[in-house]
């Protein structure tokens, strides 16, 4: 039996769990509020941490902090497994680091979240307006027809410039002005905004850009100044200080390798392997970089903090960084629930975030006010004003299939199920018996 677990293992790249779960949590009671004052049970909040257990247990993941604030009290904020050490591949005599909730990770995607708040901060500000075309801040952009594409397009993955030429060279990452002039060359794939695409690297990257001509500064320096600062992120920006790259827990190529035709897909979006993705992450100079769509480093309450604020109006211990309206404008859907070109699934977007939906969405079971965004698949940030709930769960291992798709769904359900939101009024705006159809559908996805 053992021999068959050890094949299993490494056919499956997981990691060895555990018997005793304690030996590898890491977290301080003092840090979590009584779930009282958070409006919950201490059983629901206990439901909710044993789901991130279960996630665990599927060995996918060599290690996961999660934090979860509601009514902007942190009710869980804890780690678990290792930060290095203890993934598929690691040597058996390798040192074994455990994750702590103040470990930081690399976002992957979720960055972009940050980085579409600090263009709607220049927009706040009036040095830029969102309507206006790329090209007025990067006149190089209009090249082949992108004349038109504005920066609203691109925010909300609307560009037409999805992803590099196929068989670029993932290396180009690494040299700033050339990956620009790249995107700057492309061809859109479609016209004026008119479909949907998930863009992984591209607009993030000329969002950086953009930030950095308009302001005179890397777009590392203006969230420095406009948040990180103001807020006292111990990290939370585009890569780290290199006394600090030892710090940042390391990724996992986990679960079964990929074949055609999900590794095409892969491919297709982001322009490199999935194992490559994961290899380059971790390499130092990575760290060094501003990667504005993937390499922002932050911990789970960090993330959780970031949503907080926003769920608050722009506003977070005393200190005021967007307004409003901004918020609003930047959480409001762009569109309705529509097919990715990129993803090959249906997805619904805002300026910035991807937006959950109802009966069942990225978020969990009837999450349709919730906004915020996945990290390379395994990473989940978002707010849902319904629920009055900020969530972070950062993982380490890297799996697009496998055995932690399920328990990834019953995580999403308990967060849902646990922090209740107020009864909608469906039996009155919709008519009493779709009203009641939907009710009963919820209590059971929900299992009220």
């Amino acid at each position: 039996m053992k021999l068959l677990n050890n094949l299993t293992s490494r056919i499956c790249r997981t990691i060895r769990v555990p018997d005793d779960l304690a030996s590898v949590t890491s977290y301080d009671p003092a840090d979590e509020a009584d779930p009282a004052d958070a409006g919950m049970t201490r059983e629901g909040v206990d439901e909710i941490w044993a789901s991130v257990e279960n996630l665990y247990r599927t060995g996918v993941y060599p290690g996961i902090t999660f934090c979860l604030r509601r009514h902007g009290k942190v009710v869980l904020n804890r780690g678990i497994g290792h930060s290095r050490g203890n993934g598929p591949g690691d040597p058996p005599d390798a040192e074994k680091i455990l994750i702590t909730p103040d470990t930081p990770i690399c976002q992957y995607s979720a960055a972009k979240a940050v980085t579409a708040m600090l263009i709607h901060l220049l927009a706040e500000r009036s040095l830029i307006n969102l309507s206006d075309p790329v090209s007025r801040y990067i006149p190089e952009f209009s090249a082949h027809g992108k004349q038109h594409i504005t920066l609203h397009h691109l925010i909300s993955h609307h560009g037409g410039i999805p992803a590099p030429p196929p068989g670029t060279d993932p290396e180009i990452l690494f040299d700033h002005d050339r990956f620009i002039q790249l995107i700057c060359d492309l061809k859109p794939i479609s016209k004026d905004g008119r479909k949907t695409a998930y863009h992984a690297i591209t607009g993030g990257a000329i969002m950086g850009e953009v930030v950095r001509r308009v302001t005179g500064k890397d777009i590392r320096e203006f969230l420095r100044e406009a948040i990180q600062k103001p807020l006292g992120f111990r990290y939370l920006n585009y890569g780290v200080p290199e006394k600090d790259i030892p710090r940042v827990a390391v990724n996992y190529d986990t679960g079964p390798p990929l074949v055609f035709p999900l590794s095409t897909l892969v491919r297709r979006a982001l322009s490199a392997s999935w194992g490559e993705v994961v290899r380059i992450s971790n390499q130092p100079r990575f760290m060094r970089v501003i990667i504005p769509a993937a390499n922002l480093v932050a911990t789970a309450n960090e993330m959780s903090m970031f949503f907080q604020l926003l769920l608050n109006g722009g506003e977070l211990n005393g200190v005021r960084i967007f307004k409003p309206a901004t918020i609003q404008r930047a959480t409001e859907a762009v569109d309705r629930m529509w097919f990715d070109g990129t993803m090959v699934i249906p997805m619904r977007y805002s300026e910035g975030f991807m937006l959950g939906a109802s009966p069942v969405g990225l978020w969990g079971p009837y999450c349709e006010s919730a906004f915020g965004h996945i990290g390379f698949i395994n990473i989940f940030c978002w707010a849902d004003p319904a629920r009055d709930i900020a969530v972070s769960l950062q993982t380490t291992g890297k799996s697009l299939i496998g055995s932690h798709l399920l328990p990834l769904a019953r995580f999403l359900s308990a967060v849902c199920r646990n922090c209740g939101m107020q009864e909608t009024r469906e039996s009155t705006d919709n008519g009493i018996f779709l009203g009641a159809f939907q009710n009963l559908l919820r209590r059971f996805l929900l299992r009220e």
